[in-house]
């Protein structure tokens, strides 16, 4: 098959690829198919009144970028700034309007590729954390998905990606 032809056949046989990262000591992925850009970290704009656990807005590549710090969303404390730590870019729903969300990570350097179906739901209840997926166990411990539809409650959504109805 050549080089050109459509992905699918590589995903199917040897799984899809996810971004790895860690919140506190544990892992986690995000599928790249949601991943527009990895980026060092930036400076931001602050956004006033917003959650803490927003950390402002990058203005890349003609675009206004709101961007959130993962680990104060989960765990209440602002990720630590070290090397590893990047700026994600992810595609964000609804489809189709072509929102770009922004998350800051921690050790956000390694890949995991597995088949989707080898993610499987623990059966614990997610509470608020409705962005947590199932697990994959890894030979080094487990991996849990984080859904990108789900980061964001209908009012921080509001917030950050306002409509322009009626003008102004």
């Amino acid at each position: 098959m050549s080089p050109s032809r459509t992905h699918a056949p590589a995903r199917t046989a040897r799984g899809r690829l996810y971004l790895q990262f860690r919140l506190g000591g544990d892992r986690y992925a995000l599928d790249v198919h949601e991943v527009v850009e990895v980026l060092p970290l930036r400076d931001l704009k602050q956004v006033p009144e917003a959650p803490a656990w927003v950390a402002g807005v990058l203005a890349h590549r003609q675009r206004l970028v709101p961007v959130l710090d993962l680990a104060r969303l989960a765990f209440g404390q602002p990720a630590q700034v070290r090397t590893s730590t990047r700026l994600v870019l992810v595609d964000y729903p609804p489809a189709g309007q072509g929102h770009w969300l922004g998350l800051i990570l921690e050790q956000a350097t390694d890949t995991l590729r597995c088949a989707p179906e080898a993610f499987r739901d623990y059966g614990l209840e997610r509470g608020l954390a409705r962005y947590l997926g199932p697990v994959y166990q890894a030979a080094d411990g487990l991996v849990q998905r984080i859904r990108v539809a789900d980061l964001l409650t209908d009012e921080v959504r509001g917030l950050l990606f306002p409509t322009r109805e009626g003008g102004a």
